[in-house]
C-alpha cells in the first residue's frame, strides 16, 4: 500500500478513536484492486464482538436534518415531496466532499473514487449491457441523476458553499456531477437498512404527524412496532465486504447489554468458537441476482444461484390491446402486476428438472375455499405442479381474453355477487373468474412471444449465449480505471486477451440473462404444448 494511503488509513482509524467506535477484534487493511479496503481479524474477539460504532455516528436522512447548514433547505425540499430520505444522503455526502473544511473527511478519503457500476463505465464498456433490463435502466439513472442534480441541487450547494466560507472555490458542472455521481454510489454500496429504537427517533415528548408519512427523515411506513427500519451508513461497519457465507453479522443494541455502549451497532462473529487471524470479516448483502449486485455494488458473481429474470408486459402496450380499458379494471381487481421475477431457482422444479414434484406450490388460479356454482368447473391441469409461473399467468391470461371471455367473467362475477353488485368481489374471486373464462392456452402463448422478444433483443445488442462463452475463455480479465458520467469519452475495445473487470462483468450477467431466458422459454413452449393438447 503506497504512503499516501497509508497516511490516509492512519487518519481515519484515529477519527473512528475519536468519534467513540471501537475496534476491538478487528483491523482495517487493503485488500485489493477490486474490493479496497476491508476488515480483518487481529484476535477473537470477546463475546463475537469485533466492531462497536455509536448510532450517533451514522449518517442517516435525521443527521442530514439536523444539520445547521443543510437541514433548513432539505426539510423544506422533503416537505414539498420533491425528494426522499436517500436523496438527502446523497445531497450530504456531495456536500461534505465539496466543503474545504469538512469534519467528515478521514472518513470521506477512505471511500473509492470510482466504483464498478454501470454509471462508472466507459462508453465501450456500457454498450456491452446493450439489450439488457439493466442497460435500460442505467440510462434513465444518468438521465435522472443528472437532471436532478442540474435543476434542483446545483444552485443550492453553490449557495451553502458560499455561507460555509468556500467563496473562493469555483466548482464547475461536470466536477460537481463527478462528486454526485460518488455520492450516489457511495450510498448504494454502503449503505446498511438500520433497526433504530422508535424513541431514538422521536425522543419523549416529540409529536409524529399524522397527516405526513414523512418526519425526520425517517419513512413511516416503515414501522415496525417499536423499530424504525432507517438507511444510513455506518463508517467502520461499511468496510465489511460481501461474501456468500458471511463470517459477521451487524446488531443495534439499544441498551447497551450486549455491547457495554447503549445505543450503538455491533459486528458479531457467526462462528462460536475461535476466529482465525488476519481472516477477513465478511458480511452478507443478501441474496441478489447479478442484475442487482452489478446495478448497486459493481460486481456479479459466476453461477449465482441468486440470479432471476425480469419479465414484464410493457405498461404502452397495454393501451393499444382490444377493451384495454376492462382489461386494467380487471388487472386492478386482480391486484395483478405487469412484471415478474423469475429466480433462477424456479428451474429446479419444472418440466426439465430432476425433482419429481414442485414444493410449496401455491392455489392455482382460484380459491379452493370458495363453493360457488362455477368455481372448479374448468379442469385444473395436469400439468400444474411443473409449471414454474403461475402467479405471471394471472396478468398475462388478462391481457390475452378476448371479447367473449370478458363477458364470460362479467357474467360469472355477477352471479357470484348478485345483479345489484351487492358487494365487491375478491381479488381472489376475480382470478377465479377469469381462470374459469380463459385459461391458460392465451397466457401461455402471450408469455412464449415476450420471452422471445427478450431473447432477440438480447441477442441483437451483444451476440448468443455462445458466443459470450467464447469471449470469457479466450480473454483474461485487467483492471481499468473508471469514468464518471459527466466524461464523454471513448475506449478502443479491449483486445483479444485481455479485457477490463467492467467489461468481463457485463459479459457474465448478459450471458446469465440468455441462458435464463432460453430456459425459462423451453418451460414456457412445453407448458403452452400440453395446455393445447388438454383443451
Amino acid at each position: 500500500m503506497a504512503t499516501e494511503e497509508q497516511n490516509k488509513l492512519e487518519l481515519f482509524l484515529q477519527w473512528l478513536q475519536v468519534n467513540g467506535v471501537e475496534l476491538r477484534g478487528c483491523d482495517i487493511k487493503y485488500c485489493d484492486s477490486t474490493k479496497g479496503f476491508g476488515l480483518f481479524s487481529t484476535t477473537t474477539p470477546s463475546n463475537g464482538i469485533f466492531l462497536v460504532a455509536p448510532l450517533d455516528l451514522a449518517i442517516t436522512p435525521m443527521r442530514v436534518l439536523e444539520d445547521p447548514l443543510l437541514g433548513p433547505p432539505c426539510r423544506a425540499m422533503l416537505e414539498e415531496g420533491e425528494v426522499d430520505d436517500r436523496f438527502l444522503i446523497i445531497l450530504f455526502l456531495t456536500m461534505e466532499r465539496l466543503r474545504s473544511k469538512s469534519s467528515w473527511k478521514p472518513y470521506l478519503d477512505m471511500i473509492p473514487n470510482s466504483f464498478g457500476s454501470p454509471l462508472w463505465f466507459t462508453h465501450d464498456e456500457f454498450q456491452e449491457l446493450k439489450g439488457t433490463t439493466l442497460y435500460r435502466a442505467s440510462t434513465l439513472q444518468k438521465k435522472s441523476l443528472q437532471a436532478v442534480f442540474e435543476d434542483k441541487v446545483k444552485d443550492l450547494v453553490e449557495r451553502l458553499l458560499i455561507m460555509d466560507g468556500d467563496s473562493e472555490r469555483e466548482v464547475t458542472f461536470e466536477d460537481f456531477l463527478w462528486y454526485a455521481t460518488m455520492a450516489n454510489s457511495v450510498f448504494w454500496t454502503r449503505a446498511l437498512n438500520i433497526p433504530l429504537p422508535r424513541t431514538y427517533i422521536f425522543p419523549e415528548g416529540s409529536q409524529v404527524p399524522g397527516a405526513n408519512n414523512v418526519t425526520n427523515g425517517v419513512n413511516l411506513s416503515s414501522k415496525e412496532g417499536e423499530t424504525l427500519w432507517v438507511e444510513g451508513l455506518v463508517p467502520g461497519i461499511d468496510f465489511c465486504n460481501h461474501a456468500l457465507r458471511a463470517a459477521a453479522t451487524w446488531e443495534v443494541d439499544s441498551t447497551g447489554s450486549a455491547s457495554g455502549v447503549p445505543l450503538s451497532m455491533y459486528l458479531l462473529s457467526v462462528n462460536e468458537g475461535p476466529f482465525e487471524v488476519e481472516k477477513e470479516i465478511t458480511i452478507s448483502y443478501g441474496n441478489k441476482g447479478n442484475e442487482e449486485l452489478l446495478y448497486l455494488y459493481g460486481f456479479v458473481i459466476e453461477d449465482n444461484s441468486d440470479d432471476y429474470l425480469m419479465v414484464h408486459y410493457p405498461a404502452e402496450a397495454l393501451q393499444n390491446v382490444p377493451f384495454s380499458d376492462s382489461k386494467k379494471q380487471l388487472l386492478q381487481a386482480q391486484k395483478a402486476e405487469l412484471r415478474c421475477l423469475l429466480p433462477k431457482s424456479l428451474l429446479d422444479h419444472g418440466f426439465f428438472s430432476s425433482s419429481s414434484e414442485r414444493k410449496n406450490i401455491k392455489e392455482y388460479a382460484m380459491d379452493k375455499a370458495t363453493n360457488f356454482s362455477w368455481s372448479g368447473q374448468r379442469k385444473i391441469p395436469s400439468y400444474v405442479k411443473k409449471l414454474v409461473f403461475p402467479e405471471l399467468l394471472t396478468s398475462l391470461r388478462t391481457i390475452a381474453m378476448q371479447e367473449n371471455e370478458i363477458f364470460k367473467v362479467q357474467s360469472l362475477l355477477e352471479e357470484l355477487v348478485g345483479n345489484e353488485g351487492e358487494r365487491e368481489p375478491s381479488d381472489a374471486e376475480v382470478r377465479s373468474a377469469v381462470w374459469e373464462a380463459c385459461g391458460d392456452s392465451g397466457a401461455l402463448q402471450l408469455l412464449v412471444d415476450l420471452l422471445n422478444t427478450k431473447l432477440m433483443d438480447l441477442e441483437e445488442g451483444s451476440g448468443t449465449e455462445e458466443y459470450d462463452t467464447k469471449l470469457l475463455e479466450k480473454n483474461c480479465v485487467r483492471d481499468s480505471p473508471a469514468l464518471s458520467i459527466s466524461v464523454d469519452k471513448t475506449e478502443s475495445t479491449p483486445d483479444d486477451e485481455v479485457m477490463s473487470k467492467n467489461r468481463w462483468a457485463s459479459i457474465i450477467y448478459r450471458r446469465g440473462q440468455k441462458q435464463l431466458t432460453r430456459l425459462f422459454l423451453r418451460e414456457a413452449e412445453h407448458a403452452l404444448q400440453l395446455c393445447l393438447k388438454e383443451r
